[in-house]
């Protein structure tokens, strides 16, 4: 398995409390930032083929894995498009089973067992326990997707997205294929989970809690406070 770490966004709702540092280049103790300790965490696990995907502030994510065994692709229009033009510049990774994340996400080891242990494909990962102060919600029915966007109500809201996916190479002709279609069409505003969600009247697309485990996405101050209580009481 491939994993693909989204890297190239700014986050500007934090970026005053970080010195504009990209999001995952925060640090998570004195010695490790978040980028260094999922890559870190990936590895030990077994995943060697990481590649991270850069736009804002490359030249600050390349100094912290300079020691480090990944692959570095670059969106030179990180901030006019979205995600799923900077998927388009890595499209050459796009050829074996994939784990897609955003690079400002915190995953505790044991809710990436719980993502590892899911069988199912395409399959986008879900907390049920965020429904009220959800960001990007989710509504899903016999784990297959249904509804999806930020304006969802309460009533309508399974879950919120965590910012991480798997994709088995038997998909990706069909993912390929669409991400093409995008680029082609001009929708590189779009985030990349759109390829997904624009395949639901016709494909079974997946989504699978993780409810009960630890994870955080860095958007705004209080979630990077979130991480950095969880990081101090428990080990990572």
């Amino acid at each position: 398995m491939k994993i693909i770490l989204l890297a190239a966004g700014r986050g500007t709702r934090i970026s005053r409390y970080i010195q504009d540092r990209p999001k995952c280049t925060v640090n998570l103790t004195e010695k490790q930032t978040l980028i260094e300790y999922t890559v870190s965490m990936f590895n030990r696990y077994g995943f060697d083929d990481i590649s991270i995907i850069l736009g804002y502030r490359q030249d600050v994510i390349r100094e912290v894995l300079k020691d480090y065994n990944v692959k570095f692709y670059y969106n030179p229009f990180y901030d006019v498009t979205n995600s799923i033009a900077s998927l388009w510049f890595a499209r050459e990774e796009l050829n074996d089973d994939l784990f897609i994340m955003n690079a400002d996400v915190f995953l505790d080891t044991k809710t990436l067992d719980k993502i590892l242990s899911e069988k199912k494909s395409p399959v986008l990962f879900s907390d049920e326990s965020r429904k009220e102060e959800a960001d990007y919600k989710f509504y899903y029915e016999a784990e297959k997707l249904i509804k999806y966007g930020k304006e969802l109500s309460v009533e309508e809201t399974t879950g919120e997205y965590i910012g991480a996916a798997i994709i088995n190479k038997e998909f990706l002709p069909k993912f390929n294929r669409t991400l093409l279609n995008k680029i082609n069409n001009q929708e590189h505003g779009q985030w990349w989970e759109e390829i997904l969600y624009s395949m639901t009247r016709d494909e079974s697309i997946y989504v699978s809690s993780v409810t009960g485990n630890f994870w955080a996405e860095v958007d705004y101050i209080e979630d990077y406070e979130n991480i950095i209580s969880f990081v101090k009481n428990n080990s990572i």
